[in-house]
């Protein structure tokens, strides 16, 4: 099911471009975008029926004609947005806020709304963020505030594993927001092996956490367990809401049951870490299967079909320990 969905979010969007065997004159006529590979000339040439998945401000703005934007819309961080800015320095290349400059009146879109942040809204300070006080409101309080909107969910034997996050095998999660920063939870194998947290043990603002290290912990009566943090990073923003309803990460757990916020230095490095889609979905079915086998010792073997598992695992099988299931999924010592 999930190869399906992938092949036909493919075809959805294209590959954006196509590309030939080329020689040292079409580099020198610019026939295409020119690469060399393995001594031999490529010419690349964009796809003008291809969509872009998440397509770069420059070409919302139709300031280039195709360009995907890879660096999760922190544009201040993008090696090629840096690049455009030069071009446009040298007067080699139109900016994007002035070629949203000719659009008429609603036309006209916010760059929040250009990077898919928010949903259409016309800009009301010709492109001088600076002085917009809803851009400085939605970069300071807005963003960092606000939960994520799952848009597609795996279930495997009955735990949810959305697309778009990426997985610590301690099964914590982050989701990198349009922007640059990042969302950290815990996942929905977590809250239900453990049966959901009566309070969470969460670190202050300001704070910088180290990938693989004690981050937090959570605790359930009287037993205490430690979770490994996902990412190196500071601490932007605590869910604050999780102290007086700390159910939020059990019954939403990828949503407004979400953490903290954290700002780190290397977005695509934290991400290539971690998991992400097919190889979350392959982990998780590997994690439920050890939980299986785990239950069969205690209470016997499972139905036939497998079935699904109970929302409080821990609650319903104490035998299991707390120990022990949280040495083995936390990981945590």
């Amino acid at each position: 099911m999930a190869q399906k969905r992938d092949e036909e979010r493919r075809s959805h969007v294209g590959y954006g471009s196509s590309y030939r065997k080329g020689s040292d004159r079409d580099l020198e006529t610019k026939t295409g975008i020119g690469a060399v590979l393995g001594g031999q000339v490529w010419m690349v040439k964009p796809d003008k029926h291809a969509k872009a998945a998440n397509p770069c401000i420059w070409m919302q703005a139709g300031a280039v004609e195709f360009k995907n934007c890879n660096n999760f819309y922190d544009c201040t961080t993008c090696k090629y947005d840096l690049g455009m800015e030069k071009r446009v320095e040298k007067g080699n290349q139109m900016p994007w806020q002035e070629a949203m400059k000719r659009r008429e009146g609603l036309d006209r879109l916010c760059r929040h709304s250009l990077t898919n942040r928010i949903a259409k809204r016309a800009c009301a300070y010709d492109y001088e963020c600076s002085k917009c006080d809803f851009d400085q409101f939605f970069e300071d309080v807005w963003t960092t505030k606000t939960g994520s909107r799952l848009h597609e969910v795996e279930e495997i034997k009955g735990f949810k594993v959305p697309r778009g996050y990426y997985f610590h095998n301690g099964h914590a999660w982050i989701r990198i927001e349009s922007g640059g920063c990042v969302r950290v939870g815990m996942d929905d194998f977590s809250q239900k092996l453990l049966g959901g947290a009566d309070a969470f043990d969460l670190p202050l603002m300001g704070k910088e956490l180290d990938r693989g290290n004690v981050g937090w912990g959570l605790k359930r009566t009287a037993n205490r367990a430690d979770v490994l943090s996902p990412v190196d990073g500071v601490i932007m923003e605590v869910n604050s809401g999780l102290r007086e309803r700390p159910e939020l990460a059990r019954h939403k757990p990828y949503e407004e049951g979400w953490l903290f916020m954290v700002h780190t230095p290397d977005i695509k490095g934290a991400a290539k870490k971690l998991m992400a889609d097919a190889e979350s979905f392959e982990w998780m079915n590997t994690e439920v299967k050890i939980l299986e086998g785990m239950i069969e010792d205690v209470s016997g073997p499972l139905p036939a079909d497998g079935g699904y598992l109970a929302e409080d695992i821990f609650g319903n099988l104490p035998d299991l320990g707390w120990a022990r299931l949280t040495k083995t999924f936390l990981k945590a010592k």
